[in-house]
């Protein structure tokens, strides 16, 4: 048939056109795949930035200064009922009180001053002295000219009436509203100390004749023969005290187990009273230095501390320390105020923070373990009298000799951390000495959150350290053997199944870790660490036998394939190890390897440690090590190989000098993408050790991470608190750490490829 004349002419053109709409096609695709990849890569570097600045934004109003502003001034209330013994404040920020020496509760509208209530005393004896409990109670003593006392209780009462907020005054006498007689000898008592619990209560008191008497008033329950109910009284113990020089201030601790009288001179007497009919002198101890005296003396939310207002304008901390087998009040931390002597001292009733006065009428504000100066400010130009910070810190009251009153907003979310609190030993309250603790909850309602970094950061390095201890040579080998010297057909089966690895669940290895590794390393420790000699010193003995077989035996076994003769052998040496495990303790560790640990070494035993953490770290870790190595190694070009061993190197030669040289900023990548894959782990570290955040080199004791913190904590943690924060600040410092290592890791693989390029 002949040929169409004019599809001969025709094809050409139309093989032209096809071409070009191939072309087209093609360069379309190009473009659809560098836009999509360029995207990809920029949405990934957004999002790490977008998470970097959220995580950012949670941590920074750790870090915002406090301030004030200043919402009302009046005058004193009811100015002509007396002076003024106490301020204070109600949790609702509404309702004032002030404590006239005259008796009178007059309670009054913080906003603007207006009298709202007045109460007065049963009583209508001069009164003499006043002590005020922990805020927390509300109780107030009043100590009288006839040597008698009346302890009352201030408490407020919240209704809502037509579903308006109302606060309601009250005052009650827990101790009963006739008068106790402290002194039978009816001395005026000059001074006076409080403190209240459940089933007891005590007051101590000075009188004008230099005596020092102990009243502990013990509840007392009798059952009635008529009917279910129950009648209550107190029985009185009157003790005298040692005497001392004249007293300034008389305090007692919340728990009654100590009193502090505190001398004109300087000097405090601890007391023990724990036991009212015998009390005993622990100490006495000197607050300052001869040049300056005590302006002011408080106790510190909680009742441990004392803050001690010196002359010279200083606050000093101090609180028992366990020494040498007794306890001794010690100086702890100290702050200062200024130049000027500190008239009065506020403790917050539910941080360990404080307000303080100066005679030129400056207000600091302070942290005592944060051992921070928050603010200082100039409030009035006469000197304060009378300071109150409300329940919720959050509401400055302020009164001075010119008779004003002043209402102030205090702005100061998050006090107690400070660079010292987060990286710094801090010496905490009840222990010994400083140091770094993570605590962030108790049940204890005084208890003080700890929220050091360091033992988190701490255990962090450790657990990766101890994972790449392990994982790193097992990959690293693994992957130079299967690269280069593994025969292709193995290499096919190894290599998937090593990396078939990585998609098992960590949660998967935490849990085998924690619940069955953790004993079996406990009950066969001598086997494990048997191993470490017998599975290395193993191998090499039978290589080297293998090496000295006769030719035609070795020939059996194709060339890449020996590696697999090496299995049987390392299972046999492990069942061995871990039969004779009990005959090894008995040998060489007296039967008991824990006990032996512990008397020997002086190391303390946890079953979930640093060792479980390593193996099954180690074994999560091991995958993403070798895949990316063997391709390193797998990829350096064979002529180099070919060159090397040409020109007569041996093939250890050119493993060393040539492949791993050229092969090493991709290994490097290796280790260190193994590295942050460590450090950022959180399950199996949550479950296969103890999780206590202890700083300890021990291989025997486990760690807790920052990774293993915030997920155990956040869920607990209440939004926007300071713990919620300080969470997000640990993820803060993971994010910076793994970016961190991560820079360094890439410069040192550019450095290692410009280096090794040339090869």
């Amino acid at each position: 048939m002949p040929a169409n004349p004019d599809y001969a002419a025709d094809s050409p053109q139309l093989a032209r056109v096809g071409s070009k709409r191939r072309q087209k096609r093609r360069h379309l695709k190009d473009l659809a795949a560098r836009y999509t990849v360029g995207i990809g890569g920029v949405s990934v570097i957004f999002a790490i930035v977008l998470i970097f600045f959220y995580l950012l934004y949670v941590v920074y109003p750790l870090f915002i200064p406090a301030h004030m502003n200043l919402l009302s001034t009046y005058p004193v209330p009811v100015a002509g009922d007396g002076q003024t013994l106490l301020l204070s404040m109600e949790e609702q920020n509404e309702v004032g009180l002030r404590m006239t020496d005259k008796g009178k509760f007059l309670f009054f509208g913080l906003n603007d001053g207006h009298t709202l209530k007045q109460i007065t005393l049963p009583s209508h004896k001069q009164i003499s002295s006043f002590a005020a409990d922990r805020p927390s109670t509300g109780d107030l003593a009043f100590g009288f000219v006839d040597g008698t006392a009346i302890v009352a209780r201030q408490h407020y009462l919240l209704t809502y009436p037509n579903d308006k907020k109302h606060v309601e005054p009250e005052v009650d006498y827990p101790l009963g509203n006739k008068n106790i007689v402290i002194d039978p000898k009816r001395r005026p008592l000059t001074h006076l100390a409080f403190a209240s619990g459940e089933d007891r209560s005590t007051i101590v008191a000075a009188t004008a004749d230099g005596r020092l008497i102990l009243v502990s008033l013990v509840k007392e329950e009798s059952g009635l023969s008529l009917g279910d109910s129950e009648s209550s009284e107190f029985k009185l113990v009157r003790t005298g005290l040692p005497s001392t020089e004249s007293v300034q201030k008389i305090l007692i601790d919340p728990t009654q187990q100590t009193a502090y009288i505190v001398e004109h001179s300087g000097n405090v007497t601890s007391l023990n009273i724990s036991d009212p009919e015998s009390p005993l002198i622990n100490e006495r101890v000197p607050l300052v230095h001869d040049k300056t005296a005590v302006s002011s003396i408080e106790f510190l939310t909680g009742g441990i501390s004392l803050l001690v207002g010196e002359s010279d304008g200083a606050i000093s901390q101090w609180f028992p320390v366990a020494k040498n087998g007794r306890t001794s009040l010690t100086r702890i931390r100290e702050f200062n105020s200024g130049q000027q002597p500190v008239t009065g001292l506020a403790s917050e009733q539910r941080r360990k923070g404080f307000v303080a006065v100066d005679k030129d009428g400056s207000v600091g504000i302070y942290h005592s373990t944060a051992r921070r100066t928050l603010m200082r400010e100039k409030l009035s130009d006469d000197e304060i009298d009378f300071v109150s910070v409300s329940p919720r810190a959050n509401r400055l009251l302020v009164q001075d000799k010119a008779g004003k009153v002043q209402f102030w907003h205090l702005e100061n979310e998050y006090p107690e951390i400070s660079w010292s609190v987060l990286w710094e030993k801090v010496w905490y309250e009840s222990y010994d000495e400083p140091g770094y603790t993570w605590q962030s909850s108790s049940a204890s309602n005084d208890f003080e959150p700890k929220f050091s970094l360091v033992p988190l950061a701490f255990g962090t390095l450790k657990g990766a350290f101890y994972a790449m201890l392990f994982a790193v040579p097992l990959a690293i080998f693994g992957a130079i053997y299967t690269a280069y010297f593994m025969a292709p057909k193995m290499r096919a089966y190894v290599k998937p199944t090593i990396e078939i690895m990585e998609a098992l669940p960590t949660v998967i290895l935490g849990f085998l870790a924690g619940l069955w590794l953790a004993p079996f390393i406990e009950n066969k420790l001598p086997a494990v660490f048997s191993l470490l000699i017998l599975m290395p010193l193993g191998t090499v003995i039978v290589s080297y036998s293998w090496y000295r077989l006769p030719r035609k035996y070795t020939s059996l076994i194709p060339e890449g394939w020996q590696a697999a003769l090496l299995i049987p052998v390392l299972v046999l040496i492990g069942a061995v190890a871990i039969s004779l495990s009990g005959t090894m303790e008995t040998l060489f560790f007296d039967g008991n390897i824990k006990h032996w640990i512990s008397t020997r070494l002086g190391l303390a035993y946890d079953q979930r440690n640093s060792v479980v953490v390593g193996i099954a770290m180690g074994v999560a870790v091991i995958p993403t090590i070798f895949s990316i190595a063997e391709d390193a190694i797998f990829s350096v070009p064979k002529h180099l190989t070919f060159g090397s061993l040409a020109l007569g190197a041996t093939f250890w030669q050119t493993l060393t000098r040539v492949v791993i040289l050229t092969a090493s900023p991709g290994i490097f990548s290796a280790v260190m993408i193994g590295l942050g894959r460590a450090v950022g782990e959180t399950m199996i570290v949550l479950m296969a050790t103890g999780n206590t955040p202890v700083m300890d080199l021990s291989i025997f004791q486990g760690m807790r991470t920052l990774s293993a913190n915030i997920a155990v904590e956040m869920p607990e943690a209440e939004l926007n608190s300071t713990h919620y924060r300080i969470l997000f600040l640990a993820a803060l410092v993971l994010f910076a750490f793994t970016f961190l290592f991560n820079t360094a890791a890439e410069i040192v693989r550019q450095r290692l490829r410009e280096k090794y390029s040339s090869l």
